[in-house]
């Protein structure tokens, strides 16, 4: 904890100084481009993959970056209310899935549920990528794990930007062009980002 004091002090010191006139006009107001949902992963740091810096991402982390479809509850709802106040109050226009290589939570999909037995809510919340799962198997056999591996990470991003559409506020700003949606599968060990493309069907490398 104590390093961690000393990094603050030398934000305020070097980098809040540096940057005063940007962060002055960030304490009264967000305009945010682009809703990034990834991972909670301790590996995957938004601001860094992006190159972006404080007040141009909205973001949204959480186990396997997993978003729940469209659906009105009296529950409390930290993901979808993330998502509706990106889209319908900042007006962001973008939003990005990010998915990444080794992820913890999508390999859980196929550990024996004793195995989960110690974190139950974890297990209720990755019951949503369960399709992923089904889906995976159908095209590789369950003992290649290299493939499964990597082709679950790919699909459950994929699965993921069809839940975004069953929000209609976001499925009516796609249609009009207003607001654009991205898949990306990110690799911890090359930094390589491969983006999802609709009409292909294929993850292609950015800047490749």
């Amino acid at each position: 904890m104590d390093d961690f004091n000393i990094k603050a002090t030398k934000f305020r010191l070097n980098d809040f100084e540096a940057n005063r006139q940007h962060f002055e006009m960030l304490g009264r107001q967000q305009n945010p481009h682009t809703l990034f949902i990834g991972c909670s992963d301790s590996r995957v740091v938004p601001s860094l993959i992006t190159q972006s810096v404080p007040g141009e991402l909205f973001i949204v982390r959480n186990i396997a970056n997993l978003v729940p479809p469209y659906r009105e509850s009296g529950e409390y709802l930290a993901t979808t209310s993330a998502v509706e106040y990106a889209v319908q109050i900042l007006n962001v226009k973008n939003i990005i899935v990010c998915g990444h290589s080794n992820c913890g939570g999508c390999a859980a999909l196929y550990q024996a549920p004793k195995d989960l037995e110690k974190i139950p809510h974890t297990r209720r919340w990755l019951e949503l990528a369960m399709p992923v799962k089904e889906k995976v198997l159908k095209m590789v056999p369950e003992t290649d794990h290299a493939a499964r591996e990597w082709l679950t990470e790919q699909v459950n991003v994929v699965e993921q930007l069809g839940h975004l559409l069953t929000y209609p506020y976001i499925k009516e700003r796609v249609q009009d062009g207003s607001i654009r949606i991205f898949g990306w599968h990110y690799i911890i060990p090359t930094g390589d980002i491969y983006q999802y493309d609709k009409d292909s069907g294929q993850f292609d490398l950015l800047g490749g």
